[in-house]
């Protein structure tokens, strides 16, 4: 099995920036994409951004221009650096991979969600 641990959120004022990061461990064999989903109260989980291992994104377009996605293939690690942040970005923010390990066969696999709340 594969886990993934997010880290980095918190509470920040409109216009600032947050970090988020998200590690994947477990019995990994490989990790193929990696992403950020968001999902606010009373609304569905939406894409932020996804990065594939070679290093192509894509972009939600509400925060293009403003979040950048990156990886470190050698730490299994994937990362939203999220500048002029706004009150809408507010959510819960679920890392996303799709990753084979020793035991299964290619699947998707969710983080526990990490709190965004951004203050007018």
């Amino acid at each position: 099995q594969v886990q993934l641990v997010e880290s980095g959120g918190g509470l920040v004022q409109a216009g600032g920036s947050l970090r988020l990061s998200c590690a994947a461990s477990g019995s990994i064999f490989s990790i193929g994409s990696m992403g950020w989903y968001r999902q606010a109260p009373g609304s569905q989980r939406d894409l932020v951004a996804t990065i594939t291992r070679g290093g192509s994104t894509n972009y939600a377009d509400s925060v293009k221009g403003r979040f950048s996605i990156s990886r470190d293939n050698a730490r299994n690690t994937v990362y939203l650096q999220m500048n002029s942040l706004k009150p809408e970005d507010t959510a819960v923010y679920y890392c996303n991979t799709e990753a084979v390990s020793i035991v299964t066969p290619k699947r998707t696999y969710w983080g526990q969600g990490t709190q965004v709340t951004v203050s007018s």
